[in-house]
């Protein structure tokens, strides 16, 4: 039996677990809490969030039918409509609600480098403000992280997709631009132009994306207010020093979005070169059942992607070292018993240690030795007798008999 396609073993979680650690020990320090929601989601949760017409709710959602009871639910394919369903659901009133969580997400798409159909995120939210100066924080607070990281290759990308009804003027702008190339574009654009115009500016043809290099840009089609607020987030940004490039084709996928957008991308990842992305989304809670909408941003990070990025330079950081084994060799098995106690001796004493029960002893050292093992405790029948120990330094090859009353605070001083 093989593992499902676009899904992974992870067998060694050292870098995985490294990046965990750090993106919440960065959010902590940013006031944000922690939560988890669950994998199983209402499969309406996200057709009111993403939009109908979005890839992941028309063909990429895990969805199952339970069947007589006739909920429809599904495998979530991303946090944030989670994370205000959670929000609405358990009545927080205090805002803006920062949180952060990580976890698995499902889709249903065709795997390739950097995309797989069970993947990870570690997603981070600000429920509750409409200032964006929050918006330049939340960007700030994710340079930082990626510096700290020590990634110097990437580039992050913005832009500024206005209010709803200034996305409604523009894209009769947008669509009569279009009319205009409609026969140039390929057959994804002209679906996407009747049913999600906007979308068109995520096409991979090269020739589309010539082709909207003339398109009407929405950051030159903003109202007064948010002309200052994409105004004054660049300023802010600048003063931040976040260096970062406006692209006008950025839309991001989901139909949730609004006014800030972004995207932190890597050229080590091929034609997946984002890592991290995210938005404002200032309609979403009132959208998915709340009374009233709470303005709001937040971004996820795809951890796999990140792990991708970090690979190349995995000796460059500050990885934690796992604890200094030793490992109790009994010389036969009327030693086991004693071995066994001498063990949970050490545990409650926080010493990281390990039993051998199986191999004569030249086997069972070589096996100790390619463990990594700083020392080796040997426990003969002599030993037994008189209630000691034989340890071996691994590193140095020295051996030292003591009692077995002892043994915890020697190796924990050596």
């Amino acid at each position: 039996m093989n593992k499902i396609k676009g899904t992974q073993d992870f067998i060694d979680l050292q870098l995985f677990n490294f990046i965990i650690d750090q993106a919440k020990q960065h959010c902590n320090s940013y006031n944000f809490s922690e939560i988890a929601t669950p994998i199983l989601e209402p499969t309406e949760l996200f057709k009111r969030s993403l939009g109908l017409e979005t890839d992941v709710v028309s063909k990429e959602m895990y969805t199952l039918d339970t069947g007589a009871d006739g909920d429809n639910i599904c495998l979530r394919p991303e946090a944030t409509a989670s994370t205000v369903r959670a929000f609405i659901e358990n009545k927080i009133q205090q805002t803006p609600w920062k949180v952060y969580s990580w976890g698995p997400m499902f889709r249903h798409e065709r795997p390739q480098k950097g995309r797989f159909r069970q993947f990870h995120q570690f997603n981070l939210e600000v429920i509750g403000s409409d200032k964006i100066s929050e918006d330049a924080q939340c960007l700030k607070m994710l340079d930082s992280l990626f510096t700290n990281f020590g990634i110097n290759e990437y580039a992050i990308m913005i832009n500024f997709l206005g209010t709803s009804e200034e996305r409604k003027a523009y894209t009769e702008k947008l669509n009569k631009h279009l009319d205009t190339i409609v026969d140039k574009i390929c057959k994804t654009c002209l679906v996407r132009k009747d049913k999600n115009i906007m979308r068109v500016f995520d096409c991979k043809n090269e020739t589309c994306q010539s082709l909207y290099n003339d398109a009407p840009k929405i950051v030159d089609n903003l109202g007064t207010e948010s002309e200052k607020e994409w105004k004054q987030l660049q300023e802010q940004l600048d003063l931040l020093s976040v260096s970062y490039t406006v692209n006008p084709k950025l839309v991001r996928g989901l139909d949730y979005y609004s006014k800030t957008v972004f995207e932190f991308v890597s050229p080590n990842l091929g034609s997946q070169s984002s890592f991290c992305a995210g938005g404002r989304y200032n309609n979403l809670v009132k959208a998915v059942g709340g009374k009233q909408d709470q303005p709001s941003i937040g971004a996820s990070i795809g951890i796999e992607r990140l792990v991708m990025v970090l690979e190349p330079i995995k000796d460059t950081l500050s990885l934690p070292h796992p604890a200094a084994l030793t490992v109790i060799i009994p010389l036969s098995e009327e030693q086991h018993t004693l071995a066994l106690l001498i063990s949970e001796d050490l545990h409650a004493q926080k010493i990281t240690n390990d039993v051998l029960f199986e191999g004569s002893v030249k086997s069972m050292m070589r096996k100790a030795n390619k463990m990594g093992a700083t020392f080796t405790v040997l426990i003969g029948a002599d030993e037994q007798e008189s209630r000691t120990a034989t340890v071996k330094n691994m590193i140095n090859s020295t051996e030292k008999n003591m009692d077995q009353t002892k043994l915890a605070q020697y190796l924990k001083k050596v």
